[in-house]
């Protein structure tokens, strides 16, 4: 269970990484809104800790734009904004819960455990952008009328691709998700490339719209137009 908490208090940031990683959580602080937003939207997430008040960029900024891009990870609001309407405020925005600080950790770990269970919307059997299809029963590819050839491991990138389009994929969340490797001495880093380049030969080259896309530095992103 990976966890992002995004908190600008040291002190705060410290006690909850320290609590949820005894609790066996994996947790990724960010000290800023811009940071906080960067992550949440680069890399996968279980859950999001979102303080209100923030440096660069409010929580609720943050909440909103995630929500504008269809992002279901469940978000619990920190903070120490405690009147009713705040909390209206908060929830209406795409908050799952609220917690006031300071709080009992017991509750805590309670309230993270109630969002965790809830789970994960059921996934789509079907997946779609623009002529591009991908259909996870049939284990069928197409993209037009042309059915696509994939090995098993193409197979599993594409759909975890398709599953986040519009969205920047990191070579670490690649290799976490669709490798299963958290982590290894030698990273990943050439295997990826080598599968994305080939998943690009078969679902770009013979077309003339480019969906997949190299964001240098960062990852990759499947979408329609510039990156």
């Amino acid at each position: 269970m990976h966890i992002l908490v995004i908190e600008d208090e040291p002190k705060v940031a410290k006690a909850i990484r320290e609590g949820l990683e005894s609790e066996n959580y994996q947790v990724t602080v960010a000290a800023t809104g811009e940071d906080g937003y960067f992550l949440a939207t680069t890399r996968a997430f279980d859950l999001i800790l979102l303080d209100l008040m923030l440096p660069g960029r409010s929580g609720l900024e943050i909440l909103t734009a995630l929500r504008k891009q269809k992002c279901q990870t469940p978000v619990l609001i920190l903070t120490a904004r405690d009147a009713v309407e705040d909390r209206v405020e908060g929830l209406d925005t795409g908050a799952d819960d609220y917690v006031v600080k300071p709080f009992a950790f017991a509750e805590f770990l309670a309230r993270i455990r109630a969002l965790t269970r809830r789970g994960r919307p059921e996934q789509a059997l079907r997946l779609r952008l623009v002529e591009l299809e991908l259909d996870c029963v049939t284990k069928k590819v197409t993209r037009g009328k042309q059915e696509i050839d994939l090995t098993a491991k193409e197979f599993d990138l594409l759909e975890y691709l398709l599953r986040h389009q519009g969205h920047v994929v990191s070579r670490e969340m690649l290799a976490r998700d669709v490798w299963k490797v958290t982590s290894r001495a030698t990273p990943l880093d050439n295997v990826i490339d080598v599968h994305i380049a080939r998943l690009r030969q078969k679902v770009d080259a013979p077309f003339k719209k480019n969906l997949l896309k190299t964001i240098r530095g960062v990852g990759f992103v499947l979408k329609e137009g510039d990156a």
